[in-house]
């Protein structure tokens, strides 16, 4: 029983952290985090990671992730195909450079771990410029779609890289013997895993949520859209894989049914009740203050190039495509943000071995500390749209001289 107590007091902080997080403007993951290092072994010591709290922390990637899959739009990304990808692939490419072949090998991080450091940075949380643009009503606007379905894309293409990262972390460390040819095998397995994503996708899921409909059973529909994301999840690990890739891509298939809206409705309070908050609070129990203070400079620095790597970079892509110097602007500041697949990419390698403790509770902060200013950078941004930009698509302008 000590851990259900354990989990109300959980719950209450959350609830709590994250109603005045919101209030003051904040995104609520910056308050279940603090959360976790308030109560846990770098401040207080009142809860620990202990396997249970680990298990439902598990639970709480998975849901995570499938609720991100089910969240995103590739109508968004088909409809301003070729500028979203081109910022997405220029969001990805810089911040695996400038942070992780540049920076962290300046720090004297192996080249392994600086390219999975620029991977833990490449990908955008949509979710808090969503907020952001709402509020300025320039969701409708050309910047706003390009926004959200560029992040899609680098949602997409972080996953991929995700997955290539951890097969390619079994020829890591104490796993000297690997050789081409089981490397060759792992790659395999990627292709077939991605094969039957696509089946899934197309017809299988399709097949699956149409047939639970007819079960005189309540709840059907969502059981068999949590038993999708689950078995998928398993896959996944199953050929080495994350279960938050394998649940990710179970979003999308779902996504793509008639069901989503229900799916999406019945699945966000079962993951957000219990399981994603203690995902979150469990980031904060992995922290140590440490090494902290011996990594001050580490912090400045990847925070500073955690903002400029997504803003310049996705801020020039926009500009290849033909929005000009304020949209552009606005698109380079809408994609800094940082959150979910910044700390689970993290916290995947930290688990692997790949990052130390230190090195994982850095990032971390990092990540914290970009996803504060994110939101703060979008407004000034946008206030540099004039207001009739904001009430349509009326900013997306080509130069014809181009």
């Amino acid at each position: 029983m000590a851990f259900i107590g354990a989990l109300c007091l959980i719950l209450v902080l959350t609830t709590l952290a994250g109603h005045f997080c919101n209030r003051m403007g904040i995104p609520a993951v910056i308050g279940q985090i603090l959360v976790g290092i308030v109560i846990g072994p770098a401040m207080l010591g009142l809860i620990h990671n202990t396997n249970l709290v680990q298990t439902f922390a598990n639970i709480g990637v998975i849901m995570l992730m499938f609720i991100g899959g089910l969240e995103s739009n590739l109508t968004l990304l088909r409809r301003f195909l070729k500028p979203a990808i081109i910022v997405a692939m220029c969001g990805v490419i810089m911040p695996v450079v400038l942070m992780g072949a540049t920076a962290a090998l300046a720090f004297h991080y192996g080249t392994f771990e600086a390219i999975y450091i620029g991977v833990i940075f490449s990908a955008t949380s949509v979710s808090i410029s969503v907020a952001v643009l709402r509020d300025y009503h320039a969701l409708d606007t050309s910047e706003g779609a390009t926004i959200l379905g560029s992040a899609v894309a680098d949602d997409i293409i972080g996953v991929v890289l995700l997955s290539i990262m951890i097969s390619l972390m079994g020829t890591q460390g104490s796993r000297t013997q690997t050789n081409s040819l089981g490397l060759g095998w792992i790659l395999l397995e990627q292709i077939a895993f991605f094969g039957g994503t696509y089946l899934v996708v197309r017809w299988i899921a399709p097949y699956l949520m149409a047939l639970s409909e007819k079960l005189v059973m309540n709840a059907s529909v969502t059981i068999m859209s949590m038993v999708i994301c689950l078995g998928m999840a398993y896959l996944a690990d199953v050929v080495g894989l994350s279960g938050a890739v394998g649940a990710f891509f179970a979003g999308i298939a779902v996504a793509h049914t008639p069901y989503r809206e229900v799916v999406e409705a019945h699945t966000e309070p079962i993951g957000y009740a219990v399981f994603i908050p203690l995902f979150f609070v469990g980031i904060g129990l992995s922290m140590s203050f440490n090494y902290l203070t011996q990594a001050i400079g580490l912090i400045v620095t990847m925070t500073v190039l955690a903002c400029i790597s997504k803003f310049i970079g996705c801020g020039f892509g926009a500009a290849l495509t033909g929005f000009n110097r304020q949209s552009s602007f606005v698109i380079g500041a809408g994609m800094i943000s940082r959150g979910e697949m910044g700390m689970i990419t993290a916290q995947i390698g930290y688990q692997a071995g790949v990052l130390s403790r230190a090195s994982y509770s850095e990032f971390v902060v990092v990540i914290i500390l970009a996803t504060m200013v994110a939101p703060l950078a979008l407004k000034q941004a946008l206030k540099l749209l004039p207001k009739d930009n904001r009430q349509g698509e009326r900013s997306f302008t080509v130069d014809a001289s181009k």
